[in-house]
């Protein structure tokens, strides 16, 4: 699907022409496409920009996920990639992307312009749950900045008892002061 807003290589303009308008300062990369550079960063472009990635088998899960809820704000190296379907798909294999092959639920998961993607308190559970110190830490701030989706996320964790890790996120999401 042709947007007006994104632009990805091959479908309008090849790669060269859409780096060419980026050095011209009309486009800025987001995702695996390119927008314009006034145009406002929102979540929903930010999900259609993973469309090359995230087919209707995948859905976009942990940080990837946050950066598209707008819980941080700056686009991830690597995008995490969670299979949605019910059947096994083979991998995505493309650089900078990290696929976790167990199935999501789909109660797990919204779909944001046509893209899966998991709802913000299973995303900051996700986070909350990572011994990765930068995920941690995304975690963190997120749950501080938005209180309701904190206890939304530890709610979750209380209907999910046996979640792996979920005592660990629980804990870290618990210890979150607010303002």
């Amino acid at each position: 699907m042709v947007s007006p807003f994104l632009y990805f290589p091959g479908e309008r303009l090849s790669l060269s022409e859409l780096t060419a308008a980026c050095l011209d300062g009309l486009l800025t990369p987001i995702g695996e496409g390119f927008m314009p550079a006034d145009a406002v960063e929102t979540a929903w472009m930010r999900a259609r920009s993973l469309a090359p990635l995230a087919s209707d088998r995948w859905a976009v899960v942990r940080v990837s996920a946050a950066w598209v809820h707008g819980a941080i704000a700056s686009e991830p190296v690597r995008h995490h990639l969670q299979r949605a379907s019910a059947v096994r798909v083979r991998p995505v294999r493309a650089a900078g992307v990290v696929v976790h092959d167990v199935r999501i639920p789909p109660g797990d998961v919204v779909t944001i312009a046509g893209i899966r993607v998991t709802t913000p308190e299973r995303t900051l559970v996700d986070l909350a749950r990572s011994l990765d110190a930068d995920d941690l830490a995304d975690a963190l701030r997120w749950a501080r900045a938005a209180p309701d989706v904190r206890d939304d996320a530890r709610a979750w964790l209380a209907r999910h008892p046996r979640f792996p890790y979920g005592r660990r996120a629980d804990d870290v999401l618990a210890g979150v002061r607010t303002r």
